[in-house]
This record gives structure tokens, sequence and C-alpha cells, in this order.
């Protein structure tokens, strides 16, 4: 007698095994699969050079309007053959919280070199890089840069993620043409999306009316 084997092949969505979000948030994935994402603070690869309090998977989760503007930026780049990467989206307070207790801790400065060689660590509140609220927290705020997706590498900024210095302002004159030009698109392209920018950092921007204003969310990024 002929053994039958039946193969069955199932497909999920990206958050079946996640949790359930609040009203009006959606995993990014599940809106775009094809927007590239790398949280920094999952792993070491940020400025304070360990994990972050509140990040388990890497999954962007972002409000559901946020998330459909992102798919109109996405899709002007991939006729370029370009993609958008998502830096970090939704952040729970325990992960801002986590940021002012470290600020705190003066001798802690082991990736000083990397991303505030030229700032006193004491100095990170008076100057506005840490607070104890962020815009992320609201769910419609994104730090993100623009890729070439023949090479996978990301465009030159003229200064790296989360660089705590003048050379992340949006226009900062001392950069490339080339530099500039790519700061300009990724703006560009937000700002015809209903995105505003942060005059402070070039990755950095929020949905004009936001669905939550006044709302800080705490629930991990799982």
């Amino acid at each position: 007698m002929k053994k039958v084997v039946f193969l069955f092949v199932l497909v999920f969505s990206s958050s079946y095994f996640s949790q359930e979000l609040p009203d009006n948030f959606v995993y990014l994935s599940d809106i775009d699969h094809t927007i590239k994402s790398e949280l920094r603070y999952l792993n070491n690869n940020n400025f304070i050079g360990k994990p972050i309090n509140g990040y388990e998977n890497n999954c962007v989760i972002i409000t559901k309007e946020s998330a459909i503007n992102l798919k109109k930026v996405q899709a002007e780049l991939l006729k370029k053959g370009l993609s958008l990467k998502v830096f970090d989206a939704y952040r729970p307070q325990q992960a801002v919280d986590h940021f002012v207790k470290w600020a705190k801790v003066l001798k802690d400065t082991l990736m000083k070199r990397e991303y505030y060689p030229n700032v006193d660590k004491s100095e990170l509140f008076d100057l506005g890089y840490i607070a104890s609220k962020s815009g992320h927290t609201r769910g419609s705020t994104i730090d993100l840069t623009i890729i070439n997706l023949k090479t996978g590498k990301e465009l030159d900024m003229g200064s790296p993620y989360d660089f705590f210095g003048v050379q992340s302002h949006p226009f900062y004159p001392k950069i490339s043409k080339a530099q500039k030009e790519n700061r300009m698109l990724l703006r560009k392209l937000m700002l015809q999306n209903n995105f505003k920018p942060y005059e402070n950092e070039w990755w950095h921007f929020t949905l004009r009316e936001e669905p939550f204003p006044k709302t800080y969310f705490n629930f991990p990024v799982k």
C-alpha cells in the first residue's frame, strides 16, 4: 500500500507570531515588505553600544497612516533602483528612559569616538540630543535613509545615523555635492508624502497631523 504524503505550505503575515498591536499601529512589512530595516537599538551598533530596553525583534512598528505614506515614498525610490532603509520608528518609553539613565552616567563613553566626538556627554541634555520624551514614542516618527538596491549600500549622507553634531543638520554646508543631493532626495520625497523634517537630523521625519500627538506608548518592539 502506497503512503500518501501531503505537504501543506502555510504563508503567514510577518506579524502572525508577534504581539497584538494597539489600534492604528501596524508592522511596516505588512504594508510594504520591500522597505529594508536595521533597527540600531536592537544591537550594539548605536550611541550607547548596547541593545536598548524594549527592542526585541528587527520589526518596524509605526502608525498605519505613516506606513501608507512610506509606501508611496518607496514606490518612487524603486523606480530609481533605490530603497528606504529604516533605523528606528516606534520607540517604547522604556527605551527613552534607558537613554536618559545612560546620559546621566558621565563615565560611560564607550561610543563617544563614533557618535559624539566633539560633544561633551554632560551637554547632551542641554543640546537636545537626549530628552525624557521622544516623538518616536507617539508612533509616527521615523529615522531612515536610502540604499542602492544593486549594491545594498547606504547612500552617502555626509554623516552617520545618530551622529551628535552639526554635521547631521540637513543643510550642513561642509559636505560634498553628492552628499547634499542624497540628503535632499530623501527630504524631498518625505516632504511630498506628508512628513515634516527635523532640522537637526537629516534622517528624522514625523507625519504631519499624526494620530497620537499627545500619547506616549510603552509596548515593546517585537
